[in-house]
Formats: structure tokens, sequence, C-alpha cells
């Protein structure tokens, strides 16, 4: 059995249809990325699954419960980690961790035992009796998956785990996330906007635009669907008299035209960057600058969705977590 399945799941608002018939499934021990720009529909699947919307239609269940029929069990499935701080900064990273695991109704003994369990985990052990109020912010996001673990959920959802983050803290978070996953063998989903980050830690991606998946395959398989090299064009000024010539040649597979600057996916780049500057002599357009590489993830989602991806507004954060303590506390 897989610990996430969706089924034709749909959620309309009026007349957008937020997702649309999205089917999935995560399989056991699978870490899944969940990427879209703004608007994209994976903070409605994000809010569906972890029970705070109910779907217009279709299906999904968590760890073999219905999201609808059965939401107290998918819930005590779940751990969230949220992207805004949650945490009582008043409190000690013990004295968060025990209120948390009181919530899911663990007892006294238990409580201790996985306590030590998941700061051990996230490397705070030595930090424990500190309050939160002095911890880093690295050292906040390490308690806020702690606290995610504590009562051993089958699925969690990591909600841009690293926002925020200074690049060498990021990376350490990331092995963080690797060796939970290990540790527990739980199934994760991630959202992030650090593509470098679902690249580095995911094993299959979909990416949602506009309430569907256009596209699902592991980090490997995506950046294969961009035959070529990546060439990046500065320009001075318009370049939009440059894009149809360019489109017309038979070595160059895609462009994209993003602010000032033009992205082209082309067949034997490194031979094949003199002729772009000749074609954009032609057509009266200025180079600045030229960078050469292989496809990178972002590269697939600029093609796929036809912007980079963005931060989105901070509406699922603060309401997944008061909604999580409001069922939690009843």
């Amino acid at each position: 059995m897989n610990p996430i399945t969706l089924n034709g799941l749909t959620k309309r608002f009026g007349d957008l249809v937020a997702v649309d018939n999205v089917t999935l499934s995560v399989e056991p021990g699978e870490i899944f990325g969940l990427l879209g720009p703004n608007g994209a529909g994976k903070t409605t699947i994000i809010n569906m699954l972890t029970t705070l919307l109910a779907p217009t239609s279709g299906t999904a269940t968590i760890a073999g419960h219905n999201i609808e029929d059965d939401p107290e069990e998918v819930r005590r499935s779940i751990g969230i980690i949220f992207q805004d701080p949650s945490l009582d900064i008043g409190l000690t990273g013990r004295e968060n961790l025990d209120f948390h695991a009181m919530m899911y109704g663990i007892d006294t003994g238990e409580r201790k035992k996985r306590i030590a369990e998941v700061l051990a985990v996230v490397g705070l052990t030595e930090k424990a009796d500190v309050l939160v109020e002095n911890y880093s912010g690295g050292m906040k996001r390490r308690l806020e998956i702690a606290r995610g673990l504590i009562h051993y959920p089958k699925v969690l959802f990591l909600d841009e785990p690293t926002l925020g983050l200074d690049a060498q803290t990021r990376r350490k978070i990331w092995n963080h996330i690797r060796d939970l996953n290990k540790k527990y063998a739980m199934s994760i989903i991630l959202t992030t906007h650090y593509m470098e980050e679902a690249d580095y830690l995911c094993d299959r991606i979909a990416i949602i635009d506009h309430g569907k998946i256009v596209a699902l395959d592991t980090p490997a398989g995506l950046k294969t669907r961009l035959e070529g090299d990546v060439v990046t064009l500065g320009v001075n000024g318009n370049a939009e008299p440059l894009v149809p010539v360019l489109r017309e040649k038979p070595w160059i597979k895609d462009v994209t035209l993003h602010n000032a600057s033009l992205t082209i996916t082309v067949l034997d780049g490194e031979k094949r960057v003199p002729d772009l500057f000749v074609l954009a002599q032609m057509s009266g357009v200025s180079i600045t600058s030229v960078n050469l590489r292989k496809p990178s993830l972002e590269d697939v989602f600029i093609h796929l969705t036809g912007s980079s991806i963005r931060e989105e507004g901070g509406t699922l954060h603060g309401h997944i977590h008061a909604g999580m303590r409001r069922r939690m506390m009843k």
C-alpha cells in the first residue's frame, strides 16, 4: 500500500479550478517534491491532504485513511514542518517537544524516550534545556523537524524547510532530512522554491501548473527532457526580434525570453555560440554576456511553466499551524 494516493483530486473555488483532476501516488520511504509557481495549486493540494480543506471531487488517502472519511486518523499519521516559525520561544527545546507530544496523547514515559531520540536525530541533545529564543535559525529549524517526528508519523510534510537560512545551514538541514528519511523510512512530501534543494533531496518531483501535473519524474529524468546544452544570452535592450529567428533553426530546441536574457536549448552548444552572435547581429540585438551549461531543474521548470519558481505567499503556513493545533486540542 502506498502511503499517499491521490485519485482525480479536484478543488474548485467558484469558477476557479485550483486543483484539476490530480492523480499520483507516493511510494513508501520516498522523498517526493511538489513544485509549482504562485497559484499553481500545490498549496491547495497540501491543504486537502492535511484535512484542512475538503476536495470538490476525487479522493485521497494517507496511510490508508481517506482524508474525508477518516480525518482524525489522517492527522495522527502525518507530521508537518511549517515554513513560518511556530515554536514557543519562551520554552526550552525539550518543553516544546513535550507539549507537542502531549497533544498526541503520548504518555509521560514514552514522551521522555521519544524526546531524547528525536533530539539526538537532529543534533540538539546538548541544547535541549536552552530557551528557544536563544537558538539560531538553523537550530530552530532542526527543533521543528524534531517536533514533526515526535509521534512517529508515516508521512511528513516539509513546507519550505530551509527558507531564509544561509547556504551552509541549508546543506546541514538537507543532510538531516536525508538521515531521518533513512532512519524512520517515512514518506516525505517537500515543497520548496530552491531548485537545488529539490534536485538534491527528491526521489521524484511533480511539477504543478494551473492545477495540473505537467511533469512527474526523477530529477535526472526531468533534466533529460531538454535535449542539448543551455545557452543563456544577456542582452542590451529588446531581444524580441531575435526570438523568431532562433526558432527557425533546427539545431535550436527551445527559446525562452525572460526579462533581459534569452535562455536557449542548443544542440552542440559549444560550436553554435558563434552562430548565435551572428544571428543576434543580423536581428539588431546586442549580446552583453554568454553562459553555456548543461540543463538544470530550473531550466526544465521554466520550459514547462513559462516562469522561474517564486516564493509563494504565506497563506498555507499559518492556517495549517492554527488548524492543526485546534484539531489536536479537541
